[in-house]
């Protein structure tokens, strides 16, 4: 019989074994996942079995299971089962709970566990024990559905395991969610019935998903700026190691209507989501407000000093000057230099300025700094803000305003622009009142806060990545817009590299953490010496399937042809080349043979072995 219906918990399961998979526990150093009979791993571990398919090799699952379990190097072999309606695999681990009717005595208790040849495991209390099956009892599912029957018996339970539900991050529910395009934008802003482009934005939404959350909180992104309110709703609950240039305290200064620049930029890179109002690129993330910007050469080295020390992992700066009367001194420039190559224990503090908004044709001269990322605009529509400063020392752009504004927080203090004398006009650019302390906001100075916000998601992917390894990886990862023509090398003057794609540039920190996790580089070849032969090849599509045996990694193509020609020649065997990137360069796994079975590739590792070649069995799917 294959179905069981079994009481579980508050409830009754109803239980079909599976058609291909089988549960085994194997002996203590003996390796399961790669012996002959198997055919492929499902799961590593559930209920303390590793979940397989078997080689069947035309015999029923039951007849192979049977087979399996003689085998010296297996202890324990168990069906898999699927409840009704689900498609979760539940292994039954062994144990069974039992509670007895009231009354029964021990020595009852004991001759019904004997009837079923389990072993008690526990006493729980007079009434309450844990019992297991033995070798000779039926299965556990089979037993648990007797003792159901049995009047002796009040519950008797098997243990199951399967795989929970890991609950993803829940996107943010902030209300102005829907106003914020550069997370995510839908063609439409619904409050100013405003056409954009769809997709034009910097895919934060799909970096959240890509992380399976909002950022890490151990992440300090600090904004460098004057007017911080820091007793704003999406910023307060974040504040972290606050300090004022002017007053020379942790006490911001507030209240002047002269100074409310800062509080925008912070919103757009670190508001939290809390359910209000906005929500920023990285809402996990730690704020440090650094407030009293100057061009003093010693308030220049105190700000950036003070984000070094006090633990900052990302600098974002929405100012600076092209005043050609003031370009930077040497003095500042290693004041930033040394920020960018000393903080963060030496792995840099990612800085990013923005490139101005003064529509010329250089940057800001703080943002052509070569250590620093420089923020240009973009609008909804993937076209150039005529305000954005072009250069090339552009390194990227990021939405802002130019057709339809960004949403930001505001101070308590901030004014707004009173044109019309309307309440709602001052802060909201097409005069629709919108509820709480925001404002529409933009320039260089909004784009340069989202790009750091993405370089603090970046680094909650992968802590260990260099600020030059973030600006390479912004760059590289970068959509291309405008016209193809207005690229020269990849670099445009209006657009740096491109639009930002904080999804991309996730994916891509993942992918270097991933490959420094990794074992070592087996063979990194020294580069090829001239007159090393001329080599005949054909190169054909290997599809990824099937097993083959890895023998080395090499760093030039060269040796890939020299150990390639050996190898087929030893063992008259195909080649397959893997290319692939470790700690961002191209290496080459090459790879002898491609077979159907596992088996077939062990057969070919051992006879390499024997020859005096390494190597080991891969599975052609996992380098895919």
């Amino acid at each position: 019989m294959s179905n069981y219906k079994i009481k579980s918990g508050k409830g009754t399961l109803v239980l079909k074994k599976s058609a291909s998979l089988v549960g085994l526990k194997g002996k203590k150093k003996a390796d399961i996942t790669n012996a002959d009979f198997v055919r492929q791993e499902v799961l590593p571990s559930l209920g303390g079995f590793k979940v397989v398919s078997l080689q069947k090799d035309g015999a029923t699952l039951d007849d192979k299971l049977d087979e399996v379990r003689q085998r010296e190097e297996v202890t324990v072999g168990t069906h898999v089962y699927f409840a009704e309606g689900s498609k979760k695999p539940l292994v039954p681990t062994g144990e069974i709970f039992i509670i007895f009717q009231q009354g029964v005595d021990e020595g009852e208790q004991m001759m019904v566990l004997d009837e079923y040849k389990l072993a008690l495991v526990e006493r729980r209390s007079a009434d309450q024990v844990t019992a297991t099956v033995t070798k000779d009892s039926p299965n556990p599912l089979r037993v648990a559905e007797a003792l159901q029957k049995t009047s002796l018996v009040k519950m008797a339970e098997p243990d199951l395991d399967m795989l929970l539900d890991e609950y993803a991050f829940a996107m943010p529910k902030d209300p102005f969610m829907a106003e914020e395009w550069h997370l995510k934008n839908d063609g439409f802003i619904p409050s100013g019935q405003y056409a954009t482009k769809k997709g034009a934005d910097a895919k934060i939404v799909d970096a959240w998903k890509r992380l399976d959350s909002l950022g890490a909180s151990d992440i300090v992104l600090a904004i460098i700026d004057n007017g911080i309110d820091i007793s704003h709703p999406d910023l307060k609950p974040k504040v972290y190691r606050p300090w004022d240039l002017w007053t020379q305290s942790d006490r911001l200064s507030d209240g002047d209507p002269g100074f409310t620049h800062g509080t925008p930029c912070a919103s757009l890179a670190v508001a939290a989501a809390n359910g209000q109002g906005m929500v920023g690129v990285a809402p996990n993330a730690k704020f440090m407000p650094v407030s009293g910007t100057s061009f003093s050469v010693r308030a220049t080295e105190e700000m950036f000093d003070y984000c070094v020390k006090s633990g900052a992992d990302i600098i974002s700066c929405s100012w600076g000057t092209t005043d050609p009367r003031y370009t930077l001194n040497s003095l500042k420039e290693e004041a930033i230099a040394r920020a960018a190559r000393t903080g963060r224990g030496g792995k840099g503090c990612v800085i990013c300025f923005a490139a101005g908004n003064e529509g010329v044709d250089f940057v800001n001269f703080y943002a052509a700094h070569p250590d620093v990322i420089c923020v240009a605009a973009c609008d909804s529509k993937d076209r150039y803000a005529s305000y954005s400063n072009l250069g090339t020392e552009v390194s990227v752009c990021a939405p802002s305003n130019g057709d339809w504004p960004l949403l930001a927080a505001r101070a308590w203090w901030d004014p707004g622009t009173t044109v019309r004398g309307d309440g709602a006009f001052k802060f909201w650019a097409d005069g629709v009142d919108r509820a709480g302390p925001y404002k529409h906001f933009g320039g260089t100075s909004g784009a340069t806060p989202i790009v750091a916000g993405i370089c603090a998601l970046m680094l909650s992917a992968n802590p260990n990545l260099t600020a030059k390894e973030v600006k390479e990886i912004l760059q590289q990862t970068a959509d291309k817009i405008g016209e193809p023509s207005e690229y020269k090398n990849g670099h445009s003057r209006k657009f740096g590299y491109g639009r930002v794609n904080a999804d991309k540039a996730v994916a891509e920190a993942i992918r270097r953490r991933d490959a420094a996790s990794k074992p070592n580089v087996t063979e990194v070849a020294t580069p090829v010496i001239s007159g090393q032969g001329l080599f005949r090849f054909s190169v054909k599509k290997q599809e990824p399937q099937g097993f083959s045996v890895q023998t080395g990694v090499y760093a030039d193509y060269g040796n890939v042809l020299i150990a390639a020609e050996k190898l087929e020649r030893q063992f008259s065997q195909p080649i397959v080349v893997n290319i692939n990137q470790l700690a961002g360069k191209t290496v080459y796994k090459v790879l002898v043979g491609a077979f159907d079975k596992n088996t077939d590739a062990s057969t070919l590792q051992k006879a390499m072995k024997a020859a005096g070649v390494d190597g080991f069995v891969k599975d052609l799917k996992t380098l895919a």
